[in-house]
């Protein structure tokens, strides 16, 4: 086994327009795929920016660019255009490098591809492991990577990263051919490519963790402008939200409903770095929340599109209940024939969607034509469709 300490990791930092306009010219006149990484400070920072981009083309080199010194990648954009660009677990990097203007127009997803051939473990670390017989450290994932200057091992560790990413890429190839797996790994990539961003939340503050603890509209409320005051804090601060105070606290401050500043500060468990330095905010958003209006009750939409929580499927809706765990299990070994997880198969969402509203006709092409109508992929559809209209059949 080779250990990460043992491979020469050759690299350019690049930190203004001069080196941007050699690093790209480099990767322009490379071969092959563009190996692409980035780095965030998730849980640091309150944006989801990229604070290192790492690319890696053969015969190019490593380069590490700093998007906190270069206001414009159209260069880099256009050097690597129409090329594939090879990343791991690319759902996760995409949206940021998108705000930098750097979209792939092919994606070869290792992380991914490693799940529909059935790996145990697809983490990179593991799967470089795995197919290369490479160590690879990963001691820095998650490091607060807007600090400045970067330390030379978190480049080091950086630049590794994405350098690994052509060759794991061949190696993955070859597995999806041995297993008949290419055209569904395509399908699977050209899907995350392409994928529209979740619209923002309407009420945000409504996802705390415990917020299924708050019960009273006064308890609603307090939450909701502790939230507010929260959110307002960390955007000034730029720090993630939940290190000035977090949720856990601002669930406590909705309960108890103190009625004064006092009795707030004195509350042990109200939490947080900046539980007792910004101890006026939260207290205004208390005052605050005393005077306004409640939140709207969550409405209860009748809509027939939308399907109930399959949880009380058993004792209000037992055939699809029934249906349900029929089709589970069917698909589930489908599953185990195709050497993949099951939800990569197909997702639990569009699974319930379908049960709960099966094809009038029930056939393997009208159970397909429903399946690629709420989401799913030709491959996925090609392969479940028949299961599912026999499983359907036979409960009819």
């Amino acid at each position: 086994m080779v250990k990460q300490e043992d491979l020469e990791a050759s690299w350019s930092l690049v930190t203004n327009t001069e080196e941007l306009k050699r690093a790209a010219d480099a990767l322009a006149n490379g071969s092959d795929q563009v190996g692409v990484d980035a780095e965030r400070a998730s849980g640091f920072r309150y944006g989801s920016e990229a604070y290192l981009v790492q690319m890696y083309r053969r015969g190019s080199g490593t380069f590490l660019f700093d998007p906190t010194l270069i206001d414009d990648f159209s260069l880099l954009r256009d050097a690597v255009i129409g090329e594939e660009w090879i990343l791991h677990a690319a759902s996760q990097d995409l949206p940021c490098l998108d705000m930098l203007g750097l979209r792939p127009e092919t994606l070869f997803d290792t992380e991914l591809a490693s799940r529909l051939l059935g790996f145990e473990r697809v983490g990179l670390g593991s799967v470089v492991e795995q197919l290369l017989g490479i160590q690879l450290s990963k001691a820095h994932s998650a490091a607060d990577w807007s600090t400045r200057p970067l330390p030379h091992a978190w480049l080091e560790y950086a630049a590794l990263d994405v350098a690994l990413l052509p060759d794991l890429r061949d190696a993955i190839a070859e597995h999806l051919d041995a297993q008949g797996k290419v055209d569904f790994a395509a399908q699977e990539f050209e899907a995350v490519r392409t994928r529209a961003p979740k619209p923002p939340a309407d009420e945000p503050w409504r996802k705390l963790a415990g917020g299924n603890r708050l019960r009273t509209p006064r308890e609603l409320t307090l939450a909701r402008e502790l939230w507010n005051a929260r959110d307002a804090l960390a955007r000034e601060k730029d720090v993630a939200p939940g290190r000035p105070v977090p949720d856990a606290s601002l669930i406590i401050a909705a309960k108890m409903n103190p009625r004064s500043r006092g009795e707030l500060a004195g509350n042990k468990d109200f939490r947080g770095r900046a539980s007792r330095s910004e101890i006026d905010r939260w207290w205004q958003a208390i005052l605050k929340a005393k005077t306004a209006e409640p939140p709207s009750p969550k409405p209860r939409t009748r809509d027939k599109d939308v399907v109930p929580h399959h949880r009380n499927w058993a004792q209000r809706f037992p055939e699809a209940a029934e249906r349900l765990a029929a089709a589970r299990d069917a698909v589930m070994a489908e599953a185990e024939r195709q050497n993949m997880p099951v939800e990569n198969l197909l997702t639990p969402d569009v699974m319930r969607r379908l049960v709960w509203d099966p094809p009038t006709e029930l056939t393997a092409e009208t159970v397909e034509a429903r399946l690629i109508e709420l989401g799913a992929r030709n491959w996925q559809a090609v392969l479940t469709a028949p299961i599912l209209a026999e499983v359907f059949v036979e409960l009819a």
